[in-house]
């Protein structure tokens, strides 16, 4: 009798058995700090000479997605990460490249519900025509009211707009009802049927004046191959927005990713598994974080990174208030919407980067008609160089009012850092 072939029977065991996972990486914060600046455009060298289109493009896109705020007390959000890792540009650039003005630039961004209300590339629109069908059973309570009770309404706004746009909200016939005590808008119905229907996709914001949507069919606002997409099915969608994140954030937990594009977290955390598995997202452990971690494989990890910003509440290296604090340990809530009495650090507060740390936090105010940049209270955090903050603040402000084409800085006197601020801007 022939003897067993030992080598092939071990061979399939081995076969059958399952692999062992390699060893995590682990990562030091300050590593994953880098690691997350670098992938939102920090530490490159700025351009020398006038920053164009294709600058403006290049960091839209590293960050996938613009948030927008309708606060002005600065600037516009939107027009702020930009500015933070360009330095002074011209927004009339981003304007035309948002459709927000007429120009010689073809657009490029889109307005749509991704992470909130937000500029979004062209081909990232059919990745969120998932959302677009969800209308019925996700959009805001209002919305739903009036689609469910007020059929004959969406038709009516529909009609118009298909006949007059872009229409503005008050072109529509109705009457606005008194603001309530406490209440934050008071959309009219009509201002609502036409939200439900850009949450659905039919409508889309054609432009902008003084920061008002002008609303139009979506046809007339996207080029015809955008619209000729395939729609993906949502696995597809889910997991090409979860990359889209793991780029834009280098690092990150898998709650990190899904609120980029504020997934289903069932769908999240089963799209950021199948990546693992295709090798596509590398699991890390960072120190002193108490979740998982995953890296973008391509993500560069500089040992060092000199970055100087001030952040705007909607950039994406602070909007995810739990990640700021894990990779900063900055607790961060922004104090709008607090009474002013109770405001700890300001009514407008922007972090300000330092290095690859968030080093302070300015409250700002444009004021328009003295033409001056105004801190109003400026804050250190724990263990830094305030000489050096100091420094580092006042030439950054005083390049800030450059851009916005205002005349100074004047500082008011609150905060720690406040009074050697306005000594060394005085």
């Amino acid at each position: 009798m022939p003897e067993p072939d030992v080598s092939r029977a071990w061979c399939n065991d081995r076969v059958a058995a399952p692999r062992p996972a390699p060893p995590q990486a682990q990562l030091s914060l300050a590593a994953a700090r880098r690691i997350a600046l670098a992938a939102q455009g920090f530490g490159r060298p700025r351009p020398s000479g006038a920053v164009t289109a294709r600058h403006i493009r290049s960091v839209v896109d590293t960050m996938g997605v613009l948030q927008l705020d309708s606060v002005n007390v600065l600037s516009r959000s939107h027009y702020l990460p930009v500015y933070a890792r360009l330095g002074n540009y011209p927004r009339k650039i981003l304007d035309r490249l948002t459709g927000h003005t007429a120009g010689r630039l073809r657009r490029e961004y889109v307005e749509y519900w991704a992470h909130e209300a937000s500029l979004v590339p062209l081909a990232t629109h059919p990745l969120l025509r998932w959302r677009m069908a969800r209308a019925h059973e996700e959009a805001w309570g209002s919305m739903r009211r009036i689609a469910a009770e007020q059929p004959q309404l969406l038709d009516d706004v529909r009609r118009l707009v298909k006949l007059s746009g872009p229409i503005r909200s008050g072109d529509l016939d109705i009457v606005r009802p008194p603001r309530l005590p406490g209440q934050m808008w008071n959309w009219h119905d009509g201002k609502v049927a036409l939200e439900y229907l850009f949450w659905a996709g039919e409508v889309g914001a054609a432009r902008r004046v003084n920061f008002e949507r002008h609303y139009d069919l979506i046809e007339r606002i996207l080029p015809p191959e955008v619209l000729a997409a395939p729609t993906p099915s949502e696995p597809d969608a889910h997991r090409e927005l979860i990359r889209i994140a793991a780029r834009a954030y280098g690092v990150a937990t898998e709650p990190d990713l899904r609120d980029y594009f504020r997934l289903p977290a069932r769908s999240s955390q089963l799209r950021v598994a199948e990546l693992v598995e295709a090798g596509e997202l590398v699991p890390v452990s960072v120190r002193g974080w108490n979740a998982p971690a995953y890296l973008w494989p391509t993500a560069r990890r500089p040992r060092r990174l000199h970055a100087r910003a001030l952040l705007s509440p909607f950039d994406p290296v602070v909007w995810f208030r739990d990640r700021a604090l894990r990779l900063f340990g900055f607790h961060y809530r922004i104090e709008i919407y607090t009474p002013a009495a109770q405001r700890v650090h300001g009514y407008y507060v922007l972090p300000f980067l330092l290095g690859d740390t968030l080093v302070g936090r300015i409250d700002l105010k444009a004021d328009r008609p003295a033409g001056l940049l105004r801190v109003q209270a400026a804050w250190s955090e724990p263990e830094v160089d305030r000489a050096e903050v100091v420094e580092q603040l006042a030439d950054q402000l005083l390049d800030l009012a450059q851009w916005l084409q205002l005349d100074g800085v004047t500082v008011a006197d609150r905060g720690d850092l406040a009074p050697a601020l306005a000594v060394r801007l005085g």
